[in-house]
């Protein structure tokens, strides 16, 4: 390579990098307040070295249980309660997803910065704001639990008015989030506010808002076994039940069928929403030929 042909070094700095101190100060600074709460927390620490060996011995407890032949007595007799225990937990859970669903959707349409006036959405949405910050286990003992008393129907109506809060947002959102053309459309026709709602909102929202309706469904599964402790029914009454009398053997049989039940439940959920969400069989297939014709173009 000759002279003329060399490569002459660039002329021009390199930009200062900015400097990594006010990170790593602040990351130092995060720790001392980590290890200072750990430090403060009122917690046994001596105990901690004795959970592992705690754990295999609950663990061990709860395992022989399911070591017996499932279809002795009384073997059987216990299974057979879990199941039906878990169930009553589901039933408390459909109807009270049901009731939150009912009365989510009209609350949803005037919470709507799209549809209603401003003045409406404000009261609406604080109205939802509300509800939602009450847990379901104050609303069972406070404001059901005096009228209905102890049973498996106060669990159900604190989980419909538990879900309104949630579900009244997220319909809200699923409805100012569709497209605007078809209410165009309709308005253009003449149509009035509650054929627009009905025509042109409504379908376009729906499929997002039933996904939300089965994720809320899931959610009060768990929250009807919290209810149970406090003597709603369901699987955490059986569960309060066996703990306060030490049975290990009948508390790993009711936590397997837990398991069991909620992994079912939540799986046909799940692809019941995806389906719901991708449009079905034909819309999928048409969506998937869509993106590849788009993606060959």
């Amino acid at each position: 390579m000759t002279a003329a042909t060399r490569p002459t070094a660039p002329t021009t700095k390199r930009p200062t990098p900015p400097s990594k101190w006010p990170h790593t100060i602040g990351l130092l600074i995060s720790l001392a307040v980590v290890i200072l709460a750990v430090w403060l927390v009122d917690a046994n620490w001596i105990r901690l070295a004795d959970l592992p060996a705690s754990i295999g011995n609950y663990v061990v407890l709860m395992g022989e249980g399911l070591t017996h032949n499932p279809l002795e007595v009384p073997w059987s007799e216990y299974w057979v309660l879990a199941t039906q225990r878990m169930l009553e937990s589901i039933q408390m859970a459909w109807i009270g997803t049901l009731i939150g669903a009912v009365l989510s959707l009209p609350l949803g349409f005037l919470a709507a910065r799209t549809v209603s006036p401003a003045g409406v959405v404000f009261v609406t949405r604080q109205f939802l704001n509300a509800v939602r910050a009450l847990p379901e286990i104050i609303l069972a003992i406070v404001l059901i639990m005096p009228i209905f008393g102890l049973g498996p129907l106060t669990g159900a109506l604190a989980l419909g008015i538990g879900s309104i809060g949630t579900l009244g947002k997220l319909t809200a959102e699923a409805i100012e989030s569709i497209d605007p053309g078809p209410v165009e459309a309709a308005l253009a026709a003449g149509a009035r506010p509650v054929q627009r709602m009905r025509w042109a909102i409504l379908p376009q929202a729906l499929p997002e808002i039933v996904a939300f309706w089965l994720y809320r469904f899931e959610i009060n599964i768990r929250a009807s076994a919290v209810l149970g402790v406090i003597g709603a029914g369901g699987i955490g009454s059986l569960l309060s039940q066996l703990f306060n009398r030490r049975e290990w053997e009948q508390i790993g049989i009711t936590l397997v069928v837990i398991i069991l039940v909620t992994i079912a439940v939540d799986s046909i959920s799940g692809a019941v929403r995806a389906r719901i969400i991708s449009g079905g069989g034909r819309r999928l297939a048409a969506r998937e030929r869509h993106d590849e014709a788009s993606a060959i173009v």
